[in-house]
């Protein structure tokens, strides 16, 4: 079965002040388009036409208003933007992202299920690590980005023959078991999984924070030795961080194009 797509698209998005009382975040333009336009972009390139898009309850009119079902043509004419079929589905209260994802069970219908954070823009689309992953779907895929300051990021933590073993959640603040990052390699918002997702949600605590953490997901399959890590190809974005960011993320776009074709 072919895997579908899940867009995390909720949030109340306190990072980017006043504008999210306008409006939802991901509806904030970046470059030339809405920002959720990207994360749809790419599930498209890999193949995905089936997508769950759950938002939350503030603006979910104006994303529905937006996208449609997931047939969108450009103004002023030429080839579509987005040619996916979009299902809807609203988070009432924050519950964090592995709720959005456990509220994919009916949608995913026994599908593997890619997952894309709704602010995560990527240079290249990554379609070739996501198609082989679907080839082999029984495995859980995380993407993962070398920065500069892991300490504020979930990173892996890899054996010594490059397993991935465990995530931890910002080292020495959050996830005291480490007292600096074991790695530099943060996990970034583009996650695979086979169809037992749903099953190792079901069984999660809430954190202390009172949501469902994926990073909790993401460890339970490295604990069972089916979790795999791909480095994320060209540059990746949060642009869900500050207001200010959302135009230096607009040039980078401006400058090198976002969901390119994967490097040969």
């Amino acid at each position: 079965m072919p895997p579908k797509g899940l867009i995390c698209a909720g949030g109340e998005a306190t990072r980017l002040g006043e504008l999210t009382r306008v409006t939802n975040k991901h509806l904030l333009p970046v470059a030339g388009w809405p920002m959720v336009y990207y994360p749809l972009q790419l599930l498209q390139l890999a193949g995905i036409r089936d997508v769950l898009l759950v938002t939350g309850k503030g603006h979910a009119g104006q994303m529905i208003d937006l996208l449609g079902d997931g047939r969108l043509a450009p103004r002023g004419g030429g080839d579509p933007i987005l040619e996916v079929d979009l299902t809807y589905k609203v988070q009432t209260e924050p519950g964090g992202i592995a709720q959005v994802v456990g509220m994919a069970e009916d949608f995913a219908g026994g599908a593997p299920l890619v997952v894309v954070l709704g602010d995560n823009i990527f240079e290249y689309a990554q379609s070739g690590a996501l198609a082989e992953w679907a080839e082999a779907s029984g495995q859980a895929r995380i993407f993962v980005k070398e920065v500069e300051d892991p300490e504020n990021f979930g990173v892996v933590v890899y054996a010594e023959d490059g397993r991935v073993v465990d995530i931890v959640e910002k080292a020495g603040v959050v996830d005291t078991r480490y007292a600096v990052p074991p790695s530099s390699h943060a996990v970034v918002g583009l996650y695979c999984y086979p169809p037992d997702v749903f099953e190792v949600i079901a069984r999660l605590e809430p954190s202390s924070r009172g949501e469902l953490e994926i990073t909790d997901v993401n460890r339970h399959y490295a604990a069972t030795g089916r979790l795999d890590a791909t480095e994320v190809v060209g540059w990746w974005e949060d642009a869900g961080k500050h207001w200010q960011h959302l135009a230096d993320i607009g040039r980078r776009i401006d400058e090198t194009g976002a969901n390119k074709a994967d490097l040969a």
